[in-house]
């Protein structure tokens, strides 16, 4: 059966979103070596996938978190997937800076929340978790509560399960790593002899050195 994980896995490396460069590694913004990399902006680049990952996370928000009052897209890249969301749904939009302002009125959230909305925080991936964490604390210290998170996409590492767990969060994703790398495996885009390459870089990024 197809699941969503998988159809969506497939549509994103349809666009080239996610590309898988095994003996050519990537050189992460954190420093990381990665023979993974996952762009998920593209996908606002065409019409009918754009609507996909629109109508998909507007249903899991229905589903999941119904009491939600409110959407909260994380910057820069969640920023478009949120407010199309918040569209669909009819509830206010924000979006939550990286760091504040350093002009005007120097804002870390862009928009209006009022103390004591249920919020629904959209990211577009998943990676550590560092950055998604703190517009959920941002949003928490502005007395609103945060009732889940929806990303794209997730690596799944263990740092990041943690901190979601830690910081009481609940996360879905519309698909992560191993429906991707499964995939890519089934249509060829990668090789058997790949996997285990891919699954070695996931146990310890951080000191992965391909």
């Amino acid at each position: 059966m197809q699941t969503l994980e998988k159809i969506f896995a497939n549509k994103l490396l349809n666009v080239k979103a996610i590309k898988l460069q095994p003996t050519n590694p990537f050189t992460w913004a954190s420093g990381w070596r990665s023979p993974f990399y996952c762009d998920n902006r593209k996908t606002l680049s065409y019409p009918e996938l754009r609507t996909f990952v629109k109508i998909e996370i507007s249903r899991i928000i229905m589903e999941r978190f119904p009491e939600a009052d409110a959407i909260a897209g994380v910057a820069t890249g969640a920023i478009p997937q949120g407010a199309l969301v918040a569209d669909v749904l009819a509830l206010p939009f924000v979006y939550v800076r990286s760091k504040p302002k350093d002009h005007g009125l120097e804002n870390l959230i862009e928009g209006e929340l009022k103390p004591g909305m249920k919020v629904v925080v959209v990211e577009d991936l998943i990676s550590t978790g560092g950055s998604s964490l703190k517009a959920v604390e941002a949003i928490r210290q502005n007395a609103c509560d945060v009732i889940g998170m929806v990303a794209a996409y997730t690596y799944g590492f263990d740092v990041a399960t943690k901190a979601f767990r830690d910081a009481k969060v609940t996360l879905v994703t519309l698909t992560n790593y191993e429906a991707v790398v499964a995939e890519a495996l089934r249509i060829g885009y990668i090789k058997d002899t790949d996997v285990q390459l891919l699954n070695d870089w996931r146990r310890d990024p951080a000191n992965w050195k391909g």
